[in-house]
């Protein structure tokens, strides 16, 4: 099998060009030339410069070839996927363009979501411009044969790379002993999928003719509660960790400058719970098996050895202790109407 992938050097990206390697096949790898020397590319790929958000640079990059497979990481809108289909059409036998299971109804009315869930999310722009997207390569598919194949991840993460608001820095709180805030009351129920279990789905969809036309989401099976995420960290790193909870719906007014509150409203502070069957039945292989407990230990293990590339950010801390204060202001607001 002939792959290209578009990006390849992101979280999820990296395990999947080298899950491609591993499986044999022959991978390359289209970017701006910019890898990142916290995931490098494997030995044996073979790599093309190209700027996506430049379409002569693309048909440049790409003039005379040909691929089995072409899998984009980076396509976000309704844009992004008419120019594909534009470029990509009789280039590629089969086109897998990488959405988001943020798309998923909003609030939830059931669990879990199977593919046929209703797509809908009035509070995250990023989820509307997937299902943009997708509406986008699904017209293509039935009225002109684009063969599209649509992958949903959930919150993915690698070694390198703890799925956390606040990133590093919110682990730093952790290990430090400081309080960290929880949206909501911590209950909700999240799924968390290691990059190396969903490049295992992923890239058995390549060459899967039967895929073609169909979409699938790639998660863990294991769901746990936010309360529980950040407690296995801190038994991890023997810091119990010291949770506080506000109300997600205060996090924009509290921290409306930090990326992550309108993740957090629109998609993070909902349940997100997974039915795979359909992703087995077409790649029996998808046996996810890192569990959160495992991932964790190999969070610690990769922060020990690149302690210069995981330090707290003072920005994103300040939002955090920020927050921290709210919860407190919260606390003493109604402290006196209790009886």
């Amino acid at each position: 099998m002939k792959v290209l992938y578009i990006g390849g050097t992101g979280t999820i990206s990296s395990s999947c060009v080298a899950e491609s390697v591993r499986q044999g096949q022959d991978v390359h790898v289209l970017n701006r030339g910019r890898t990142a020397g916290r995931r490098p590319l494997p030995a044996g790929v073979t790599t093309i410069e190209g700027d996506v958000q430049d379409p002569e640079s693309m048909r440049r990059a790409l003039d005379g070839t040909t691929f089995d497979s072409v899998v984009n990481f980076l396509s976000f809108g309704s844009k992004d996927a008419s120019a594909a289909v534009e470029l990509l059409e009789g280039r590629t036998n089969q086109y897998i363009h990488i959405s988001s299971a943020s798309i998923y109804h909003k609030p939830v009315r059931q669990v879990p979501f199977v593919e046929s869930t209703t797509r809908r999310n009035p509070y995250l722009a990023y989820a509307r411009e997937k299902i943009a997207a997708e509406d986008v390569l699904r017209h293509a598919y039935e009225e002109r044969e684009f063969p599209v194949t649509i992958v949903r991840p959930s919150h993915t993460y690698d070694d390198a790379h703890p799925p956390l608001p606040g990133d590093w820095t919110a682990w730093d709180r952790i290990v430090r002993g400081d309080e960290l805030v929880v949206p909501g009351d911590g209950t909700s129920l999240w799924t968390l999928t290691h990059a190396s279990d969903l490049a295992v789905g992923l890239v058995g969809l390549i060459g899967n003719w039967q895929a073609v036309g169909e979409d699938f989401h790639i998660t863990s099976n294991e769901a746990l509660s936010w309360n529980e995420i950040y407690d296995i960290i801190g038994r991890t790193a023997g810091t119990p960790a010291r949770l506080l909870h506000l109300p997600s719906e205060l996090l924009p007014v509290v921290a409306p400058d930090w990326f992550w509150s309108d993740l957090i409203v629109g998609d993070l502070q909902h349940s997100a719970v997974f039915d795979n069957t359909k992703i087995k039945r077409f790649v029996p292989s998808f046996q996810p098996k890192v569990t959160w407990s495992e991932g964790v230990r190999r969070l610690l293990s990769w922060r020990s050895a690149h302690l210069e590339e995981t330090r707290p950010d003072a920005e994103t801390d300040a939002v955090l202790a920020r927050l921290v204060e709210g919860h407190r202001l919260a606390a003493a607001a109604l402290a006196p109407l209790a009886p």
